[in-house]
C-alpha cells in the first residue's frame, strides 16, 4: 500500500484502456471512483473492478461510487432509486420512525448488495448538508431535512448500517453546503453567515461521525477565510479537525469543478497544502488525471493507518 499516491481518479468507460492501465500502474492512485458511464451491467462492472484490484493485488482496493438514491443514482442502468431521496427518508423519519427504520435498513442492505456485486466498497454518502429555502437546488432533496438534529441522527444511522454491510461511507460536503446559493459544479458559492451561527447549524451535522471519510465543500465561508474555498483553506481544514473533530481521511470534492478557479495542477497542490489527505478527480480526462497524479504525494502514514482500519470494516 505504501507506494500509492494520495489521489482518487475516475476512468473513461466500461473497460480500462491500455493508456489507463499504464497510468494506474505508474501512478498508483489510492482509489478509483465509478460513474454511470462505467456501469453497463453487474457482470461488466464486476469484471472492471476485478481488473483494477488485480493490478494492485488487493481485494480491498478502494472503489468508490456516488449511489445516494434520488437524482444521484450511478446504478440507474440496474436499479431505479429515483423516488428514494434524502428528503423522502427524512420525512419518513419525522412522520413514522418505525417505518423509517424498516425502509432505510432495507434500502441500505439492497444498495450494499448491489455495490458489492460490482466490486465497490465505498459509497459517498450520507449528505449531511441542510435543506434550506432560497438556496441552490444542487442539494435540495438530497438532504434529509432543514433540522440539524434530524440530519445528524440519520447520518449516524446511515454510517452504522453501511458499515454493518461492509461498505465505507463519505460524509459530505464538509463543513456544510446547505446555504450555498449557486452550484459549486459551475460557480463559486460564498456563505456570509458568522461562525457562531455556522457552528450551531450547518457545521453541527458533521460532528461525532464515525465515517472513515469526509468530502470537502468547494465553498468560501467569508467570515472564516475570505479568499479560499474549504478545499483550499487551512483555516477551514483546521476547523474541521479542531471544532467538528473529524479525525479520519479528508478528501476534496471533484478537483475539476468550476468553483475552483485555478488550473488543475495548482488546485491539486493547494488542496494538499490546506490539509486535504486525498484529492478526488472524476471526469476521466487523461491530461487532467495526469496533472493530478504528478502533483499528488505518496500516501502518508496517517492514510495508511486509516485505510487499514477501513479494510477491517469491509473485510
Amino acid at each position: 500500500m505504501n507506494n500509492r499516491r494520495s489521489f482518487i481518479t475516475g476512468i473513461k468507460s466500461t473497460t480500462l484502456s491500455a493508456k489507463e492501465i499504464k497510468f494506474i500502474k505508474q501512478y498508483k492512485p489510492w482509489g478509483i471512483i465509478l460513474f454511470s458511464r462505467n456501469i453497463k451491467s453487474l457482470k461488466q462492472a464486476k469484471k472492471l473492478t476485478d481488473q483494477i484490484k488485480n493490478i494492485f493485488k488487493d481485494k480491498n482496493y478502494p472503489i468508490l461510487i456516488d449511489q445516494e438514491g434520488g437524482r444521484v443514482n450511478r446504478l440507474k442502468n440496474i436499479f431505479n432509486a429515483e423516488p428514494l431521496t434524502g428528503e423522502f427518508f427524512g420525512n419518513l423519519y419525522s412522520n413514522d420512525k418505525k417505518k423509517f427504520y424498516n425502509y432505510y435498513k432495507i434500502f441500505i442492505k439492497k444498495t450494499s448488495f448491489l455495490l458489492k456485486s460490482i466490486g465497490a466498497n465505498i459509497n459517498t454518502l450520507p449528505v449531511l448538508d441542510l435543506r434550506l429555502k432560497n438556496t441552490s437546488s444542487i442539494i435540495g432533496d438530497r438532504s434529509f431535512s432543514n433540522d440539524p438534529k434530524i440530519v445528524s441522527k440519520i447520518g449516524d444511522i446511515c454510517i452504522k448500517n453501511f458499515h454493518s454491510n461492509k461498505i465505507g461511507t463519505v460524509i459530505k460536503h464538509i463543513p456544510g453546503h446547505g446555504l450555498a446559493k449557486v452550484d459549486s459544479h459551475k460557480f463559486t458559492p460564498t456563505i456570509n453567515k458568522n461562525l457562531k451561527y455556522l457552528i450551531k447549524n450547518d457545521f453541527s451535522t458533521f460532528k461525532k461521525k464515525s465515517s472513515f471519510f469526509a468530502m470537502t465543500a468547494h465553498i468560501v465561508y467569508t467570515n472564516i477565510d475570505k479568499v479560499n474555498t474549504a478545499t483550499h483553506s487551512k483555516k477551514i481544514i483546521q476547523l474541521i479537525r479542531n471544532n467538528i473533530k473529524f479525525e479520519n481521511i479528508i478528501m476534496s470534492d471533484d478537483i475539476s469543478m468550476k468553483s475552483l478557479k485555478n488550473p488543475i495542477n495548482v488546485s491539486t497542490i493547494k488542496a494538499f497544502n490546506a490539509g486535504c489527505d486525498l484529492v478526488l478527480h472524476c471526469n476521466g480526462n487523461f491530461k487532467e488525471m495526469s496533472d493530478v497524479a504528478i502533483n499528488s504525494p505518496l500516501i502518508s502514514n496517517f492514510i495508511i493507518k486509516k485505510t487499514s482500519q477501513f479494510y477491517k470494516i469491509i473485510s
